[in-house]
């Protein structure tokens, strides 16, 4: 992963940890947030930067980020970042990208694994997730040429 798509990520990431904390404090703004993202989510994929490591429709090393307030945070070190969102309800999980819903099996779930099932049209898409590890900031990305 590139140091760039990794700096923005973080930078995605802080903003919006910022956001819904300021949202958060706000009379009754939470109320929907919570009604989207249910209490009895597993807790281990949440707020962790998972990276793919294995799947036949996805590039090894993109990133996700399934924020605690229903953000997910897409990152490719061949393509620009986006957002999508994802809910846990009834025990189902639910992934929204461009404001499609596609639901979401948890094949596997541990400290050291993520894989899951999407179903959207066509075939499944198989994705197998490690945590991504913790690349040394060699230098500022704004600095580089690319990160301007």
């Amino acid at each position: 992963m590139s140091t760039r798509v990794f700096g923005i990520l973080v930078i995605a990431f802080l903003a919006v940890a910022g956001c819904s904390s300021q949202n958060s404090s706000r009379e009754g703004s939470g109320r929907a947030i919570t009604e989207e993202v249910s209490t009895d989510a597993p807790a281990s994929f949440v707020n962790r930067v998972w990276a793919v490591a294995e799947s036949q429709q996805v590039a090894p090393g993109e990133l996700r980020v399934f924020l605690s307030e229903g953000t997910l945070v897409m990152g490719s070190p061949h393509g620009t970042p986006s957002l999508g969102s994802w809910r846990y309800r009834d025990g189902r999980l639910t992934i929204i990208e461009e404001g499609i819903p596609y639901d979401v099996e948890i094949l596997e779930l541990s400290q050291d694994a993520f894989r899951i099932r999407i179903h959207s049209p066509g075939e499944p898409v198989d994705i197998r997730f490690e945590p991504a590890g913790n690349p040394a900031m060699t230098q500022n990305p704004a600095d580089r040429p690319e990160g301007r």
